[in-house]
């Protein structure tokens, strides 16, 4: 019988610390039921004591799922716990995942304290979660770059305080596949009653070494693996949930199972993208709209006659099928929302209408609109009572020629427009708009992303921009680039703090 490997999820919490990438309640709770249809084991549902929003999300994403565990992140301060155990009141399954820095580097600069008392805190804190929960899990952050041998007497002393779980964090990513084995291993030889808790995984992806040091943490011992949607998380995110559920159905001979359910991976991924407007790179393992293309003749040749040529994954094992509901201009409201269901987009009949408008529009502009457009469709739903609105927009430009534009904004009902020059059809269109909206503002941040291949392609653009001492980020899409340029400008502005 195969050995089981619970998968706790992160995305709600380290993945949610990408810059830009935060979600509001209704959100999160949207992505926790989908990770419940995956059959993730554990939902790190937030850090409640870091904000109220965090706080509350904790609360409903309790109440709206059933069967999987949910978590709370807390420093092994004794504040911390208590906010974490009053948020998990709701859940039917709750952890408390708590713990300290261990490394060097953590304990001098950090927390200007020596190893004992560190050791002390540790202890402390878990015997502090059991108060109120019995599944406590101990993190040691920085483990990937704390000796082996302190390693092991924190975690013995935090297993015999009552920890349940012990989290063994690569914190920067900088561990060796070959290092971060054999540290599970060395816990497994030397912590005494070691058989008592299980042992985590939680890698990062500074070096690329994620996914590889995760695996070689549960092939030698390791029982729950930390991961995330897409890979998603700080810096260069943490490990792919995907990858290694792929990994584990690939590598039958490993002996090792999850709970997961592949066949969701592919909506609840394009959920997550759509949702954090955070892209799935093209050539991103399992999820990568490139995952299953093949453009050489040689590969398309060997996949016609044999798709095992060059496919170890069958695409519909990760939930990619093909569809015969093309939507084009023609297609009705009956068409956009199966295939919005189909992505895990529920919506209102009002909801559906303004996206079937905004669909319309598109599908006049491209001959066929993909999954990726109408999930961006759907995340640019916003509300049309937003203070500032794009009216209409021209641009004269060439080479040759300095860029111009014309611009019109709907301010709280009242119509104002304007026209300025600039370096470029954007530098023009947002000088425009500057005119009329008379702020200081810096654009600190602008990046141009195309959904899929081709010249009638939607373009999504996020910037960042400055303004009182705060950043602000914004999102914008349309087939016209300018155009998707001044509405992320403006998706900005509409979230200034008044």
């Amino acid at each position: 019988m195969n050995e089981r490997l619970y998968i706790f999820d992160t995305t709600l919490r380290d993945g949610e610390q990408v810059p830009g990438c935060q979600l509001n309640t209704i959100e999160k709770i949207q992505v926790a039921k989908q990770l419940e249809q995956l059959g993730v084991d554990v939902i790190e549902a937030g850090f409640p004591i870091s904000s109220p929003g965090d706080y509350n999300s904790v609360i409903e994403i309790s109440k709206a799922v059933t069967w999987p565990t949910i978590c709370a992140l807390t420093r092994a301060v004794e504040k911390d716990i208590d906010v974490a155990a009053e948020s998990l009141q709701y859940a039917k399954h709750k952890r408390i995942h708590t713990g300290i820095g261990t490394s060097d580097s953590h304990i001098r600069f950090k927390f200007n304290s020596n190893r004992e008392e560190i050791i002390e805190r540790a202890v402390r804190a878990v015997k502090h979660a059991k108060r109120y929960v019995e599944d406590v899990e101990f993190y040691a952050e920085d483990a990937g770059r704390t000796d082996n041998e302190y390693l092991a007497r924190v975690i013995e002393a935090a297993i015999k305080a009552g920890a349940t779980v012990v989290n063994i964090p690569d914190t920067t990513g900088y561990c060796l596949p070959n290092e971060y084995g054999a540290k599970i291993k060395y816990l497994m030889e030397h912590v005494d009653s070691i058989d008592k808790a299980i042992i985590s995984t939680h890698c990062h992806n500074d070096l690329g070494m994620a996914t590889a040091n995760t695996l070689e943490g549960v092939l030698n011992g390791a029982r729950q693996v930390e991961v995330t949607i897409n890979g998603i998380g700080e810096r260069a995110g943490n490990t792919s949930l995907e990858e290694i559920a792929m990994i584990l159905k690939c590598h039958k001979h490993l002996g090792i199972d999850s709970n997961i359910n592949t066949t969701k991976i592919s909506p609840v991924s394009r959920l997550v993208s759509s949702l954090m407007n955070m892209p799935v790179q093209a050539n991103k393992a399992i999820v990568g709209r490139n995952a299953f293309a093949h453009s050489s003749g040689i590969h398309q040749d060997g996949v016609l006659k044999n798709v095992e040529t060059y496919e170890i994954i069958n695409p519909k094992d990760v939930g990619v099928e093909d569809n015969n509901i093309i939507l084009t201009a023609r297609s009705g409201r009956a068409a956009l929302k199966y295939r919005l269901l189909a992505n895990s987009v529920a919506c209102s009949e009002e909801n559906l209408d303004v996206i079937y408008q905004r669909f319309l529009e598109l599908a006049d502009k491209k001959k066929e609109v993909t999954d990726a457009d109408i999930l961006m469709l759907a995340g640019t739903n916003v509300s049309d009572d937003k203070a500032l609105r794009l009216d209409f927009l021209q641009v004269t430009t060439g080479k040759g020629v300095r860029s111009v534009a014309s611009i019109g904004l709907d301010i709280s009902g009242q119509k104002f427009e304007s026209a300025s020059s600039g370096n470029g059809p954007v530098d023009a269109a947002i000088n425009a708009l500057k005119s009329i909206i008379h702020k200081h503002m810096t654009l600190k941040e602008f990046t141009i992303q195309a959904i899929n291949k081709g010249s009638d392609d939607v373009g999504k653009v996020h910037m960042q921009v400055e303004y009182d001492g705060h950043v602000y980020y914004g999102f914008g899409a349309n087939t016209d680039i300018v155009t998707a340029s001044v509405e992320a400008y403006i998706d900005c502005i509409n979230k200034f703090k008044k």
